[in-house]
């Protein structure tokens, strides 16, 4: 039973996402700051959907479109090289991942607005996904200039079967706008947040799994003592404790000898607990709601 924080990239401005449609282009707007090093966009797509990709410097030079051919593509745009990478789909994914390396010709990157061009030619699904590095990996104000937060988790809190943990503050009961948000690629809910009902809907993937105590949590520091912590990193041993203590009731004492993987999962939603602020569960911010143990335990 594996547990996986979902990243504390919500509020973060390195996403962005968006929908294409046929004989539409579609501009990204990305701020780079002064003396940025390098930057990496990813961008998620997929497969089937044929884009072909533009960048523009902040003084107005274009580089494409850029045909989508398999493997790498240099070019150089003022003091900046672009790498361009049209990747393949994975044995566990349909999805397709193009990568863009921004590195400097000398110390640092063309500072200014990028922007990188989506041109479609064959649209059949069109949802789009860019990720700039952490935060933290940049200068603050490298970011995309329109950025959208709505599905921001972060791998590998993505896979179907872990427990994906959400951070929520147990002092004032609030959600942590940081913590990673879903859902997975929109499976299972519509574009209003909701999760379908009719039973010939796709069926319900809803991240995160739940959320748990991830604000201010003491725990030891390096070279001794204590220290405040904040992130999803601190409200996964929350869930894990939890899952040991499911699995040994269950296990252990001989109470339920199949109290393994996703019937943890389940007892662990069902016992979870309603937070303030939110009147429809599960959703994309707190999953099934917050953990509770007492509640969990099938008795």
């Amino acid at each position: 039973m594996i547990c996986v924080g979902s990243g504390n990239e919500g509020t973060s401005d390195g996403h962005t996402a968006g929908m294409l449609k046929e004989n539409q282009e579609e501009t990204i707007q990305l701020g780079v700051q002064m003396n940025e090093p390098t930057v990496n966009v990813q961008i998620w797509k997929s497969y089937v959907d044929e884009v072909d990709i533009s960048i523009i410097s902040p003084s107005g030079v274009q580089a494409g479109p850029i045909r989508e051919i398999l493997g790498t593509q240099r070019f150089v745009l003022g003091g900046t090289e672009i790498l361009l990478y049209y990747g393949e789909p994975s044995p566990y994914s349909v999805r397709q991942e193009i990568f863009l390396d921004f590195l400097p010709r000398q110390s640092y990157i063309d500072a200014g607005v990028w922007k990188i061009v989506l041109t479609p030619r064959r649209i059949v699904g069109g949802e789009y996904q860019m990720w700039l590095p952490s935060q933290r990996a940049l200068n603050t104000g490298t970011a995309f200039l329109f950025p959208n937060s709505r599905t921001t988790l972060m791998i590998p809190s993505t896979a179907a079967r872990v427990i994906t943990v959400g951070a929520y503050d147990a002092l004032t009961f609030t959600y942590a706008d940081f913590s990673g948000r879903g859902p997975v690629n929109g499976v299972g809910v519509r574009s209003s947040g909701k999760v379908p009902s009719a039973r010939n809907e796709l069926p319900v993937v809803v991240k995160p799994d739940l959320v748990a105590p991830g604000v201010e949590i003491t725990a030891p520091a390096a070279g001794g003592g204590y220290e405040k912590v904040t992130g999803t990193s601190f409200a996964v041993p929350f869930v894990t404790g939890s899952v040991a203590l499911l699995m040994e009731w269950g296990i252990v004492n001989g109470n339920d000898s199949y109290l393994y993987g996703e019937k943890v999962k389940a007892y662990l939603q069902r016992g979870a607990r309603q937070l303030p602020g939110f009147t429809e569960y599960p959703n994309n911010q707190v999953g099934y709601g917050a953990l509770c143990v007492g509640d969990s335990l099938p008795l």
